[in-house]
C-alpha cells in the first residue's frame, strides 16, 4: 500500500476543501478592500512605519517586494516586507495587512513566546516536512521499516507542530494590527471593520493549513499500523 494512493486519503478531503475556500475568500475579500481608500489617506508602507516608530521600532526597515501578497516580517534582518500593492496602496486592506506584519515586528521585539517557539522550530521544520515524507516512504516501499516509517512520522510531527503553533502568532498579530490601527487613529473604527475582514480571512488559511498538516500526520500513522 502506498502512502498517497489509499483509502486514508479521503482524510484530507475536509482540508482541502477549506483550503480553496480560504484561498478564494482571501482572494475576494482583499480585492474588495483593495478597492475601499482609507480616510487619512496613508499607504500601506506610511502606516506601517507609523505604527513601528510608535512602538519604538525605527530600526526596522520596510521594503516593497514584487508579488502578489507576498507580505512578510523577517526577524533575522529585521526587515518588513511589503507587497507593492500593499506597501504604495492607500486601502483598507493594504493598511491592514501592513499592521499585521507590523505587529510581527511588535512581537519580536517584546519577546512574544509563541513567536520565538515558531522561530526555534523553522530548521526541524523545513528538513520534517520534506524529508519526514520521503523517510515514511522508503521505510514503506522497503518492506515496512518501523524504524524509518516512525523516524518520518517524527520528523514530519516538527512540521505539523510548526503549522500549529504558528496559528496563535499570526491571530496574535491580527489583534495587535487591528487595536493599533484604531489607537494610532490610522483608520476611524468603520474603517477598521474592513481592515478585519481582510485579516480574518487570512487567518482562514493558516487554520486550513494546519488542518492539512495534522490529517496527513494522521495518514502517516494509520498507514504504520496498517498491516
Amino acid at each position: 500500500m502506498l502512502p498517497f494512493w489509499d483509502w486514508t486519503i479521503v482524510l484530507l478531503i475536509p482540508a482541502f476543501l477549506l483550503s480553496l475556500f480560504a484561498q478564494i475568500r482571501v482572494s475576494s475579500t482583499f480585492n474588495r478592500y483593495a478597492q475601499v481608500r482609507s480616510g487619512r489617506g496613508l499607504t500601506g508602507a506610511q502606516g506601517a512605519r507609523l505604527l513601528l516608530d510608535g512602538a519604538g521600532l525605527g530600526f526596522v526597515t520596510i521594503e516593497s517586494v514584487p508579488g502578489r501578497l507576498s507580505d512578510h516580517y523577517d526577524p533575522r534582518s529585521k526587515t518588513l516586507r511589503l507587497s507593492q500593492d500593499v506597501a504604495q496602496s492607500d486601502s483598507l486592506a493594504a493598511l491592514g495587512v501592513a499592521a499585521h506584519e507590523a505587529g510581527h515586528a511588535i512581537q519580536d521585539a517584546e519577546g512574544y513566546a509563541a513567536m520565538r517557539l515558531r522561530s526555534s522550530l523553522v530548521p526541524a521544520a523545513n528538513v520534517g516536512s520534506n524529508l519526514g515524507f520521503i523517510l515514511f516512504f522508503v521505510g514503506l516501499i522497503l518492506g515496512r521499516s518501523p524504524v524509518l516509517m516512525n523516524l518520518g512520522i517524527v520528523l514530519f510531527s516538527a512540521a505539523v507542530l510548526f503549522t500549529v503553533v504558528t496559528l496563535p502568532v499570526e491571530i496574535n498579530a491580527s489583534r495587535r494590527a487591528l487595536s493599533l490601527l484604531s489607537s494610532r487613529g490610522i483608520l476611524v473604527s468603520s474603517e477598521v471593520d474592513g481592515a478585519r475582514k481582510v485579516l480574518s480571512a487570512a487567518a482562514l488559511t493558516y487554520v486550513a493549513a494546519a488542518l492539512m498538516a495534522i490529517l496527513n500526520l494522521v495518514r502517516l500513522i494509520l498507514i504504520s499500523r496498517d498491516r
